[in-house]
């Protein structure tokens, strides 16, 4: 039987744009109440008050989500002002589109930071405490399809996004006896700010600002199509959550036949410098999302 949301608590990370703020507008229409991260308050605000004309409540945690204390304070705040809480969903994260051998090891940690021991540290917090409250509970992390392969120039965001994967699934049976549940989310290519922000951090030059839609259609999808598919996790509570089956086969194949993805990349690589701009439509944007607020 599913599971009726109705008066749930969830936390969500990166809540202000993108993936976050269409998955706390979804749960709140499911009647959640929520807590909500992010750095831009003005954002933040705007899905705050659209969660409370739906009818829900929205309590709201500015910062940094590598701030030392900062699991802890969003839990507090759920706690504080709900009573408890029933999910988390680390989604906050960003990408910077580099060839691996051209990062500095401060861009490499700072990734990591965010999108990998940020997310893993909220996990972690809340585990305790359901544990400690004899609570069930669900646990969601947004990793993303690059979790079954890497990209060229995004390997320190495709390297973040797999650790997510396999510490979900660790996590997921150390807590089943706890009922617990745990699962990863694996979008691909969402239309969100993830593109433009790579390009910013990554120090690259201007380009046109409706790029995303040179994606073949089939590989794009709106953040709320995300959305429709944590909230049917959250009902009805699995491993992994794919917003594509198509995409899915696809990281079966290039998982078991690893040729197959040294030719889908050869050519593009071998006509384009380390660290330039990949061509408008090209393969190597299919598989990318969420900014990091």
């Amino acid at each position: 039987m599913p599971r009726d949301l109705t008066d749930r608590v969830i936390v969500i990370t990166g809540a202000s744009s993108g993936i976050g703020a269409a998955t706390a507008l979804a749960c709140a229409k499911e009647g959640m109440d929520l807590v909500l991260n992010a750095r831009r308050p003005d954002r933040l605000q705007a899905v705050a008050d659209e969660i409370r004309c739906i009818g829900r409540r929205a309590e709201l945690v500015l910062g940094d989500v590598t701030r030392p204390g900062m699991s802890a304070q969003l839990l507090d705040a759920a706690e504080r002002h709900f009573g408890h809480f029933n999910a988390v969903f680390a989604n906050a994260g960003y990408g910077i589109r580099r060839a691996v051998a051209e990062l500095d090891e401060r861009d490499l940690r700072e990734i990591f930071e965010v999108n990998f021991f940020a997310a893993n540290d909220l996990l972690r917090e809340a585990a305790r405490r359901l544990i400690g409250a004899h609570r069930p509970g669900h646990l969601l992390m947004c990793s993303s399809s690059v979790a079954r392969f890497t990209l060229p120039e995004y390997g320190a965001y495709c390297a973040t996004k797999a650790a997510q994967a396999h510490v979900c699934r660790a996590m997921r049976m150390e807590l089943k006896p706890f009922h617990i549940e745990v699962s990863s989310v694996h979008p691909i290519t969402t239309t969100t700010e993830f593109v433009e922000v790579a390009r910013r951090r990554s120090g690259l030059p201007p380009r046109e600002p409706d790029i995303i839609h040179q994606v073949p259609k089939p590989f794009i999808q709106s953040p709320r199509r995300v959305a429709r598919a944590v909230v049917s996790c959250l009902r009805r509570p699995r491993a992994e959550v794919w917003t594509s089956l198509t995409v899915r086969c696809l990281c079966g194949a290039v998982t078991a036949f690893p040729w197959l993805q040294d030719l889908l990349f050869a050519r593009r690589i071998a006509n384009r410098p380390p660290g330039s701009s990949p061509p408008p439509g090209s393969t190597d944007q299919l598989l990318t999302r969420n900014t990091r607020d």
